[in-house]
């Protein structure tokens, strides 16, 4: 079972401000008190009351009711309105709202420009949501220029500032290296103090360091207690990463009932990899009744979304009748989806179709590029599928005449990804 190998910034969603307290006795705070308290039949009137008055700190929360449909429809039109009436005022909260509404595309026409423009505003008065919100789109390149070097800095602010995202944040540029030097000791760091703070990403993410020894030293124990954590708060990737330990044994006792617990956990709330594993799982009994329909269903709902390794057991299920009537030209669609990706195991396997004119014609030139790719693309760790591959290849090559294997080597040379 293998675990994600990219990272991406710890938060894709738009960071919106929170419902803040006023300090002082007086109707601001007897809204405030009513909507801690989840009254927001009273809270809407009062902050209603104060906004009308031009009062930016009840606008930018009657804004936020509008957004999350607290007391109130969901209107973003209607958030919008009141968030531009603060922001307009100078109110960093409103500013970073009403970006918001821009980069998401609620209430007012989608414009990626528009939202950095008033995150930026926000972020010089030193705001950290939007300071870690700017961050975000010089990362993506979403309104301004790429440029991680401006996402490092924005997000060190509100780091600075104990922002726990940002601070994550800053632990995947450091573990990227992007923005900085590499350096895993500083992203352990950073992601310490995150998930120190109870931030379920960061729990992961140093989770993750953990177990492979990155930064920190190699403790599979502490792995699976980070990852425990957020796995708790029902962060997908921690559960499939603690799934995942408990498949291998790895700082838990190996537990094949736990590991699909966790794993269904993290394949119901979409994760591919989690799905893809799980059709494994059905598919061996282990954890589960063995299941060939289960696994086809969950190779499925992960080969939709993309994942190779799962398109290839898709193919492997339909090559071989499992769980459903074999289907070799539905096994071979499989195959091919995987094989333009450079997955070796779908291009031998897609390679042999061809050369026996199972679910695709017969066709010993295609066999022969498909078989000759696989050979290139297994791993050094994986010398028995190579030499596997390199065998059928030459099996196939005695019954080619040399123009044909010059056809063949020929779109070898030319094949690309797709």
């Amino acid at each position: 079972m293998k675990k994600t190998a990219s990272r991406l910034l710890c938060e894709a969603l738009i960071a919106y401000s929170l419902i803040i307290t006023a300090a002082w006795a007086g109707p601001l705070e007897d809204a405030n008190a009513a909507y801690d308290r989840g009254d927001y039949a009273t809270a809407l009137p009062l902050f209603r009351s104060l906004a009308e008055q031009g009062d930016a700190r009840a606008e930018t929360n009657l804004g936020v009711m509008y957004t999350k449909g607290q007391g109130v429809a969901q209107d973003y039109a209607a958030a919008a309105k009141w968030y531009r009436k603060a922001a307009d005022q100078g109110y960093a909260l409103g500013q970073n709202d009403l970006g918001g509404l821009y980069e998401a595309g609620h209430g007012v026409k989608k414009d990626y420009a528009e939202a950095a423009r008033w995150y930026r505003k926000a972020a010089d008065q030193g705001f950290a949501v939007a300071q870690s919100n700017l961050g975000t789109a010089y990362y993506i390149g979403r309104g301004v220029p790429q440029d991680y070097s401006e996402s490092v800095k924005w997000n060190r602010l509100a780091a600075d500032q104990g922002y726990a995202l940002a601070q994550c944040n800053l632990g995947v540029m450091y573990e990227n290296g992007q923005g900085v030097s590499r350096d895993y000791a500083a992203a352990a760091d950073w992601y310490r103090k995150a998930a120190d703070k109870g931030y379920d990403v960061a729990q992961s993410n140093l989770g993750a360091m953990y177990a492979r020894g990155e930064g920190v030293p190699q403790d599979f124990a502490m792995s699976a207690k980070l990852n425990r954590q957020a796995a708790d708060q029902g962060y997908a990737v921690a559960q499939y990463n603690l799934g995942t330990a408990y498949y291998l044994g790895n700082g838990v006792t190996q537990d094949y009932a736990e590991a699909f617990k966790w794993i269904r956990k993290a394949a119901d709330q979409g994760n591919a990899l989690a799905q893809s594993n799980l059709g494994i799982m059905y598919s061996k009994g282990q954890g589960a009744p063995q299941d060939y329909a289960a696994a086809l269903k969950w190779y499925r709902k992960a080969a939709d979304q993309g994942l190779v390794v799962a398109e290839n057991n898709l193919g492997f299920i339909y090559e071989n009748g499992r769980g459903t009537r074999r289907d070799f030209a539905e096994a071979a669609k499989w195959y091919r989806k995987a094989a333009d990706q450079g997955y070796a195991l779908a291009q031998y396997n897609l390679g042999g179709m061809y050369a026996k004119g199972e679910g695709v014609p017969q066709d010993f030139v295609r066999a022969y590029m498909w078989l000759d790719l696989a050979a290139s693309k297994y791993a050094a760790a994986e010398p028995e599928s190579r030499n596997g591959a390199i065998r059928n290849r030459d099996v196939v090559a005695a019954k080619m005449t040399p123009a044909q294997i010059a056809e063949a080597k020929k779109l070898v040379q030319e094949w690309k990804p797709k």
